[in-house]
């Protein structure tokens, strides 16, 4: 009598894992701490500063800085280093730093100064903290969880989009904007806490061989990091659809809500409930993209939510008066959908197929090309709304915007059905990585 066939074991769902679980709740309770800081900073330039234009113009740019300037270095140093106390130390400067804008208002001390200052140093924080969150994961579950675990990473990060601006006004409304931000310091020292409770052990580092010759420089690690991305078929593929669709869709972003108030007489009311219909689609994305990659494949999956991004600038472009409201929540649900299962698929892909000396370098070389391109985008729909009009603007970003799909249409990603593994060597052709990279 044959013994009976025992099927073969499916992975563990993540809400199973308690280290993923830490990991999570950290992120939860973090990006809604966030919210409170993103619409309180400039509610305090605004309102109790006093800030001229210019002023209040310049914390935003500050706060980017950060991420143009250090993403290439901070993934040679994730690389180098764990990435656990990377997410930690992120944490505790953030709360630190954040903590001093409440401190500095009750003393009746508190300028522009100290705005520009601590907007700076936690955009340096969070580059740091997100090129080694996003290199991190890999460590803490499975390669063929990485979808799951981006999506309920996604869960989070949407709803905190959908409902955190609500719950922040109503607390800026409570306590005062400085009073409202020891709010999201408290909520960094409770992500801090969740992550230092993870037990599971990263990789080991590995040392530099010094029969090589001498450690990298810098330079030569960055240059090792783009040469990566940049001769990996699939993902510079990726990188040329994101960061084709970041740059039209900033043309167009960056004038949309001008065209909407000035030219189709939105109020701002009306402004709220359209981009409040359009980004149920990015809860939704977050909900299903699991089920919907492990039935379409990964590759499918890409293309088409590719397609569908490629696709949402149109129905702004192309909708008359009576119509306007009804594009812009379809084109927000449509982008928003498509965007959000789409970055948690290529994210996962690129965790996925690269090993993980090199995590810290490709996530921040791919974060520095497609980041890079959205204030490129956004500088040019100012100047061509000035030159050709908003309306023709929207167009030009609507039209560009079609041509996003086409670099990860026609290469070789199509084919990925499941996750594959990574390349033996780290580099965009190793020997064990025939699957994934050019022959």
């Amino acid at each position: 009598m044959t013994a009976p066939v025992t099927p073969p074991v499916g992975p563990r769902s993540l809400l199973r894992h308690p280290d993923f679980l830490k990991l999570w709740t950290a992120e939860t309770i973090s990006v809604f701490g966030t919210q409170i800081t993103l619409l309180a900073l400039p509610i305090v330039a605004a309102t109790i500063l006093n800030v001229s234009p210019f002023e209040f113009g310049l914390l935003a740019t500050i706060e980017f800085l950060p991420f143009i300037l250090l993403s290439l270095p901070a993934g040679v140093w994730v690389d180098r280093l764990r990435r656990r106390p990377i997410l930690i130390i992120g944490d505790l400067g953030r709360a630190i730093s954040l903590l001093s804008i409440p401190i500095a208002f009750a003393l009746d001390g508190l300028t522009i100064w100290q705005l520009y200052i601590v907007g700076f140093i936690n955009g340096c924080l969070t580059v740091f903290f997100d090129v080694a969150y996003q290199s991190y994961l890999p460590s803490i579950v499975e390669r063929d969880q990485l979808v799951e675990g981006n999506s309920k990473l996604e869960i989070t990060r949407s709803a905190s989009q959908i409902a955190g601006p609500s719950l922040a006004g109503i607390l800026i409304g409570l306590l005062r904007a400085p009073f409202a931000i020891l709010l999201d310091a408290v909520s960094f020292l409770v992500s801090a806490a969740f992550v230092f409770w993870i037990r599971r052990p990263e990789p080991p580092i590995e040392p530099h061989d010094e029969a090589t010759g001498p450690k990298p420089s810098m330079r030569k690690e960055i240059a090792i990091g783009l040469r990566y991305v940049v001769g990996h078929r699939w993902l510079r593929s990726i990188a040329a659809t994101t960061g084709t669709s970041n740059f039209f869709g900033n043309v167009m972003g960056s004038i949309l809500i001008l065209f909407l108030v000035r030219e189709r007489a939105f109020t701002a009311e009306l402004l709220g409930f359209a981009f409040s219909i359009g980004s149920i689609g990015v809860l939704i994305a977050a909900l299903v993209t699991s089920r919907l990659t492990k039935r379409l494949g990964v590759g499918r999956m890409l293309v088409l939510t590719s397609m569908g991004f490629s696709l949402s600038g149109l129905p702004i472009a192309l909708a008359p008066d009576s119509l306007m409201f009804a594009a812009v929540a379809a084109s927000g649900f449509l982008g928003g959908f498509c965007g959000v299962a789409w970055n948690i698929n290529q994210v996962s892909l690129r965790q996925a197929i690269t090993p993980p000396r090199m995590q810290g370098k490709m996530n921040a070389t791919m974060r520095f090309i497609v980041w890079g391109t959205i204030p490129v985008g956004a500088i040019m729909g100012g100047i061509l709304g000035g030159i050709i009009g908003l309306h023709n603007t929207i167009w030009v970003g609507a039209i560009g915007g079609l041509f996003a799909f086409i670099p990860v249409t026609l290469s070789s990603v199509r084919e990925i059905v499941v996750m594959p593994k990574p390349a033996a060597d780290g580099s965009a052709g190793g020997p064990a990585a025939a699957e994934a990279e050019d022959a």
